[in-house]
């Protein structure tokens, strides 16, 4: 599920918490046990020309698709790019995301 409307945007920006992690930017909000994990995902134009911003929204994408289970519990996440993306492997990516959420305490501990 994506977050599509601007409000949403701007309620997580203003009322959620946000971390900086390498290549990318989370802002989240945590929500009750059994609702289900929204992701949102922003690329500004400094990234570089539409296809280096179409790469990023799809890295983001799919490091989320493939993480999602192991979050804590769900959240409403939004991730943006930062510049430093331009030219990224998804392991890179992943690892930055992984980063964040562990500094967030928003995975379930290994084990």
């Amino acid at each position: 599920m994506r977050l599509k409307y601007g409000s949403e945007f701007n309620r997580l920006r203003t009322q959620g918490r946000r971390l900086v992690r390498g290549c990318l930017i989370a802002n989240w909000l945590e929500l009750p046990a059994g609702s289900l994990s929204r992701l949102g995902v922003v690329v500004s134009r400094k990234t570089g020309e539409s296809v280096a911003r179409s790469r990023a929204r799809r890295l983001l994408r799919e490091t989320f698709r493939l993480h999602q289970h192991d979050l804590r519990q769900p959240v409403t996440l939004v991730l943006v790019a930062r510049n430093s993306i331009a030219g990224k492997k998804r392991a890179d990516v992943e690892r930055d995301f992984l980063t964040a959420m562990r500094h967030g305490k928003l995975l379930k501990d290994p084990g």
